[in-house]
């Protein structure tokens, strides 16, 4: 094998996002333990776990109205009846899926936030996720809300931790990134880690181009030592590869890995057809990965210091369409729950008559929870995230 060094790499290298560099570093299960032993996070240090549903998750038989008229008249056959439905009130309940869910709100750990959505909703998966994650409904930027608190705060390379190979909008900043720990990678051979510890040194010779290419072995490097060896990679329980994720968050804050906000997700909500059997299912699949995790939790000293939340790109519309199904639409619920979360309901309930174009009226803004999650979890500044004029909910005590 030719053997070149350093500076012959560098000068050579003309694609800085061939390993990821451009995009954050990508790290492996068994690359998670030193880090932590070195550098832990402090104890009473808020840690802040999203969790994304992609496709668009059907809020009115999520959160149900189920004493409302208007709701059984909109969808005759996709409704669910009173005593199908998980009472939380007189008038709203969970859907049959989520008893997880209910026991938190039992406790008084799970607040769940009304019509959730902006200004102007648009009706593309892609455009209102984009929306969402960036928190900028008025114009396309780059950067996602926490890729700017990120840019803002410093460039330690684990402070964010998306839950996959692939970085979420969301975590990608101007000048810094969150790190995707992929439980399905391979760890690097001695001789690569060794190769990679060579490459990240720097040089006073190197030119702008080849310090950023050190700068992202560096970050590497750092992310190396962090994640390294916790334990064993959790396997999917029941086949639920959320609950993977979160087994794998569970086990990172265990160890005190230096991670304040977490991101994993779950797909497959864009239910236009059969939506109560598939609805019900992945509701199923949350339920079960958001009680395990919450309970694991509570169960540890860091448990007081863990929020999580639980949100999609945009709700349905309120009539059933012509395959027992929903389109797409506007605003939805947003789950927020932890030992931290003063429960209840946040938010006017939005009416199911009085609508936008058969759309529901957002009545609260989402990047007023943002600002509370960042401002009372993270203890940082929303501002550089989410802008000044936000208030906070009261959701978190």
């Amino acid at each position: 094998m030719t053997r070149f060094n350093r500076r012959q790499f560098l000068v050579g290298s003309s694609v800085l996002g061939a390993l990821g560099l451009a995009a954050g570093s990508v790290i492996t299960w068994e690359e998670v333990h030193r880090h932590a032993a070195a550098a832990p996070l402090a104890p009473g240090t808020g840690i802040l776990v999203l969790v994304t549903m992609y496709g668009g998750n059907d809020g009115i038989n999520t959160v149900i109205p189920y004493a409302d008229n208007a709701y059984h008249d909109a969808r005759p056959e996709l409704s669910y009846q009173p005593q199908e439905v998980l009472h939380l009130d007189g008038q709203l309940g969970l859907n049959p899926a989520m008893k997880g869910f209910a026991d938190l709100w039992g406790g008084h750990n799970l607040a769940i936030v009304r019509g959730v959505g902006y200004p102007h909703p648009d009706h593309s998966h892609f455009r209102s996720m984009d929306i969402w994650q960036t928190a900028a409904p008025d114009r396309p930027v780059n950067a996602g809300w926490i890729g700017r608190w990120l840019d803002a705060t410093g460039d330690d390379p684990v402070r964010a931790v998306n839950i996959g190979p692939v970085l979420p909008q969301l975590a990608i900043g101007e000048k810094h990134t969150a790190a995707a720990l992929d439980p399905a990678s391979a760890p690097l051979s001695p001789e690569l880690s060794a190769a990679s510890a060579a490459l990240a040194a720097t040089d006073p010779r190197d030119s702008p181009a080849q310090t950023l290419v050190c700068a992202g072995y560096h970050a590497e490097q750092a992310v190396t030592q962090t994640f390294s060896s916790i334990g064993a990679k959790p396997a999917a329980p029941g086949g639920n590869p959320l609950a993977a994720q979160l087994a794998l968050v569970g086990q990172c804050i265990k160890a005190d890995v230096p991670t304040q906000v977490y991101s994993v997700s779950l797909g497959g909500f864009d239910t236009h057809a059969d939506e109560r059997r598939t609805q019900q299912q992945l509701l199923g699949r949350l339920d079960e990965a958001v009680s395990a995790f919450l309970t694991d939790m509570a169960g540890h000293p860091r448990g007081r210091d863990v929020v999580l939340m639980a949100y999609s790109e945009f709700g349905r519309r309120v009539a059933a369409n012509a395959s027992q199904g929903t389109d797409h639409g506007t605003a939805g619920p947003v789950f927020v729950a932890g030992a931290r979360v003063k429960g209840g309901f946040y938010g006017d309930e939005p009416s199911l008559t009085d609508l936008d174009n058969g759309d529901l009226k957002t009545t609260v803004d989402f990047r007023d929870i943002y600002s509370e999650l960042l401002h009372r979890v993270v203890a940082t500044d929303p501002g550089p995230a989410v802008g000044t004029s936000r208030h906070d909910l009261g959701l978190i005590v």
